[in-house]
């Protein structure tokens, strides 16, 4: 899946130095020092969206069970706090970047946290979502971008709820307006920095479908 040409942050195969580092944060009053490395996204430190993004948009309960899914995971800063904060939950981080995927199992690891690292068609079809959070790549372009959204919000659960974080100048607003024209349900969950965390879920008359098929 590789919508651009050139290589990105979104490229399956990485050729920048692998020049690794370490990146500290701080969520829940814990502070996180995951592995990071060249050629992944906001590889020196953690990108602004998703910091709004985490702590902004409220965690998943600590008894919730089930699938949680980190879309264009990076190196994984979403998916360890969603693990840590649903122990029990399996949190899949999803990339196309195979290097993104082996820190993410590194970080995984190093936390002895529950998370599964896998490209997109390394997910069972099966697997539907509690939560989905994603500080999607925008510049991916609006195609790719609304391809990627289509492919993975039908996968949520009929209470499901995704958590997506936007830059306004990068269209938030937009997206917004294209998520409510093809039947979810979407709200303005917070603005921080110029970002907005959108909250979206199955609208009730798409829940109410879905629950006679």
């Amino acid at each position: 899946m590789r919508y651009v040409s050139g290589e990105h942050y979104f490229t399956a195969e990485p050729t920048a130095p692998q020049r690794q580092r370490n990146v500290e944060f701080d969520v829940d009053n814990r502070t996180y020092r995951l592995a990071s490395s060249g050629g992944v996204f906001s590889a020196d430190r953690l990108d602004l969206g998703t910091s709004v993004l985490l702590h902004k948009a409220p965690r998943p309960a600590p008894d919730t069970k089930g699938a949680l899914l980190d879309l264009g995971c990076g190196y994984g800063p979403i998916a360890v706090v969603l693990a840590t904060a649903a122990p029990h939950a399996t949190v899949y981080a999803v990339d196309v970047n195979t290097r993104a995927l082996d820190l993410v199992r590194e970080n995984a690891q190093a936390l002895d946290l529950n998370i599964v690292a896998q490209t997109p068609d390394g997910v069972p079809d099966d697997v539907r979502f509690a939560e989905i959070w994603s500080n999607p790549p925008i510049r991916v372009g609006k195609a790719g971008l609304h391809e990627l959204l289509s492919r993975w919000l039908p996968r949520l659960a009929d209470d499901g709820v995704a958590w997506l974080v936007v830059s306004r100048n990068l269209g938030a607003d937009s997206l917004q307006r294209w998520l409510d024209e093809r039947g979810w349900s979407t709200e303005r969950h917070a603005s921080q920095k110029g970002y907005r965390v959108l909250r979206v879920t199955r609208s009730e008359t798409e829940s109410r479908a879905t629950a006679t098929v």
